[in-house]
């Protein structure tokens, strides 16, 4: 018998976050073992009135591709996935996987290369995501891979899921619109701002916001959603950064990250685990050494690193700073083909000051600043 709160997830993804409308053309994609979730979606935005089409991507077709691939077959552009998103209004996204390791022993270059190939259909992603003619939102289907992942059982890794997005409360749309509300009051008082000040454990850096929009991470984008986020000023983050928890980067592990930071540009990376995965993940194109987002996770129903970052960088009483493309929605203007998020945790003295003023501390938003 289906999960009903796949069936919950459905309804949410394709009335709240995508607001699906009738006539709308609407692209549905996952991996082939996420297809209960693409069976439901269909049928949602169907009953919406929306035209459907649905991309179902072969994990092991991928890995085949990945490992005998030339370094001009990587290279090439996906255009099926170019002209897709030429086309779209709705772009619906489930990630899920047989085999969280499967590129643990892929040749770092390779994963790079590949990832150039994306170039063609990210700028699209970008650009229309920026300019608000494309909506897109991407969530988590539950698969053994991904809960041992998060050293879970299924039925565990189901409930994780599904509590982070409030999937288990009698209207779950009426949650996010608290969440919403909640994220509203501090995009206000940060929009004002002209710089933060990060300080944790091995980390003390200032990163100019000026002139930059503060986005509310309600449910329309990320499903389970929790953060509030912006870009920042491409020349105008300088300090040193250690991120708590390891980088994920197409299944790989990066641990103990520590970058230092002159003007916006990465000037030396090291770490424990993975450094040449790092390094080359830097040196992918000239975006990639510069910073495309800072953001602070407000999602406390997630409180333990499940090696997922659509979860993980949602922790409550966490910060992350993401290298590479950057948000036009949000005022930025760095262009990359990654956009790869690192985690930094606040929980154990953390302390963020907007223009000199303590707002953030111990990995909480301080209410009385704006009450």
């Amino acid at each position: 018998m289906a999960d009903q709160r796949l069936n919950k997830l459905a309804k949410l993804l394709v009335n709240y976050s995508a607001e699906v409308k009738k006539g709308d053309f609407v692209l549905v994609q996952c991996d082939e073992i996420a297809e209960p979730w693409m069976v439901e979606v269909v049928k949602e935005a169907i009953k919406a009135g929306a035209h459907v089409e649905t991309i179902i991507d072969s994990h092991e077709a991928e890995q085949i591709k990945l490992r005998y691939s030339s370094e001009e077959q990587l290279q090439e552009e996906n255009f099926m996935q170019k002209v897709m998103l030429e086309k779209a209004d709705v772009w619906l996204t489930a990630w899920g996987t047989k085999n969280t390791k499967a590129n643990s022993n892929v040749d770092s270059k390779r994963i790079q290369l590949k990832t150039k190939g994306a170039a063609s259909w990210r700028k699209i992603y970008s650009n229309r995501t920026g300019d608000g003619s494309l909506r897109w939102c991407g969530t988590q289907f539950p698969t053994y891979a991904d809960a041992q992942e998060a050293s879970m059982s299924l039925s565990e890794y189901e409930d994780f899921v599904y509590g982070a997005g409030l999937l288990d409360s009698e209207d779950p749309v009426e949650e996010w619109k608290k969440v919403s509300a909640y994220h509203e009051k501090w995009i206000k008082y940060l929009d004002k701002k002209k710089e933060l000040h990060i300080i944790s454990e091995g980390t003390d850096i200032k990163v100019k916001i000026e002139g930059r929009k503060w986005i509310n991470c309600d449910g329309k984008v990320n499903f389970p959603d929790g953060e509030i986020f912006t870009s920042p000023v491409e020349d105008g983050i300088n300090g040193y950064i250690t991120f708590s928890f390891p980088g994920i980067y197409a299944g790989k592990e990066i641990e103990g990250i520590k970058l230092e930071i002159k003007d916006g540009k990465v000037v030396k990376a090291t770490a424990e685990k993975g450094e040449d995965l790092l390094k080359t993940l830097l040196e992918t194109d000239e975006g990639a050494s510069r910073f495309g987002e800072v953001a602070i996770g407000t999602n406390y129903g997630i409180k333990n690193f499940t090696r997922n970052m659509l979860f993980d960088e949602k922790i409550g009483g966490t910060i992350h700073m993401a290298i590479g493309d950057s948000m036009p929605e949000a005022g930025g203007k760095n262009k990359s083909v990654i956009h790869w998020d690192m985690l930094c945790d606040m929980r154990n003295g953390g302390e963020i000051y907007a223009d000199g003023e303590l707002f953030y501390k111990d990995g909480k938003l301080i209410e009385d600043i704006n009450e």
